[in-house]
């Protein structure tokens, strides 16, 4: 394990829980008998991390990094798909400081709506998320600013494993996670917790391969991006953290379906008015179209990570 990976575990974890205690949401774990969505399990526990600030889970990291390092006058600059973006914007004007966010083309209108809402300055260009990042350590070179990453850095990891903290305070530990991934922060956060206590697994749309991608390959390699989920999944190569933790402590890797990824979205719509993007629909649809198929007595955590899409889809 790399040394930055090897920093990320349950001690630093519960020191973020305390850091960020009053900047982000507890959020809520919703327990539902397995039937209530068609799953021959005991129960499901939906963590509704779409009700985080900033719409989706990455606030936890990006406050974690920004209260754990001096903060230059120049402020904080990301390249971001649109989430780590939005949780960056809010987590800068909560503290008050200056932020710019670098967008590649395919980032989705809501998106650039709540950057705009929140203030931050944005900048618009390239195809995909690596044009972005070139872009953005550009300035940061010029500027001076606190570079922010989406996944890649340690207290990005830590905050986003904060999340399977609270999972295991509400309800004790589940029989297997769910969790999706673009660059492997979240379910590094979330691995990187469990250590192994229960069985996590990985979830991909079929068009962002990352970590199936690596482990096919035995070691982080590009992929091509696309698809519906693409950006809020669409990192190019899991991240070099996340993918330690990921061999160690990730039992499975699913690749989905569009098709299931977009049912399991509108049946979490339907059946318990949870409107979530696509990249969060992913633990249900695994669930749904037989990629998972768990045990009868598991209790199953589920990871809502967002919420920052266009909602009128859902109508």
């Amino acid at each position: 394990m790399n040394l930055d990976a090897a920093s990320v575990g349950p001690h630093a974890i519960r020191a973020a829980r305390q850091r960020i205690a009053g900047h982000v949401r507890h959020t809520p774990l919703l327990r539902l008998p397995g039937a209530a969505l068609g799953v021959n399990c005991a129960e499901l526990w939906l963590k509704l991390e779409h009700l985080q600030l900033g719409g989706s889970f990455k606030a936890r990291g990006m406050f974690n990094r920004m209260l754990s390092l001096p903060i230059p006058a120049a402020g904080v600059v990301i390249a971001s798909g649109g989430n780590a973006g939005i949780a960056v914007a809010c987590a800068a004007r909560a503290l008050g400081v200056p932020c710019e966010v670098f967008l590649p083309e395919l980032s989705s209108p809501a998106k650039r709506q709540a950057l705009a809402a929140l203030q931050a300055t944005v900048v618009v260009g390239g195809a995909a998320y690596s044009d972005a990042l070139a872009a953005c350590l550009a300035r940061q070179q010029q500027s001076g600013a606190l570079l922010m990453h989406a996944y890649d850095q340690v207290e990005v990891v830590v905050g986003a494993g904060t999340l399977a903290a609270e999972i295991e305070a509400d309800a004790g530990l589940p029989s297997r996670v769910l969790v999706s991934v673009g660059g492997g922060g979240l379910i590094a956060g979330v691995a990187a917790w469990f250590e192994g206590r229960c069985r996590v697994e990985a979830l991909e749309p079929v068009g962002s391969p990352t970590l199936h991608a690596a482990w096919a390959a035995g070691e982080p390699v590009d992929v091509a991006v696309g698809g519906l989920a693409a950006d809020a999944l669409g990192a190019r190569r899991i991240g070099q953290i996340a993918w330690p933790i990921c061999q160690q402590h990730v039992a499975a890797s699913h690749l989905l379906p569009e098709a299931a990824i977009v049912q399991a979205q509108r049946l979490l719509w339907t059946e318990l008015r949870l409107a979530v993007e696509p990249a969060a629909a992913l633990p249900l649809a695994a669930l749904r179209c037989g990629a998972v198929q768990p045990q009868p007595d598991e209790r199953i955590a589920l990871v809502l990570c967002g919420a920052n899409f266009d909602p009128t889809i859902l109508s």
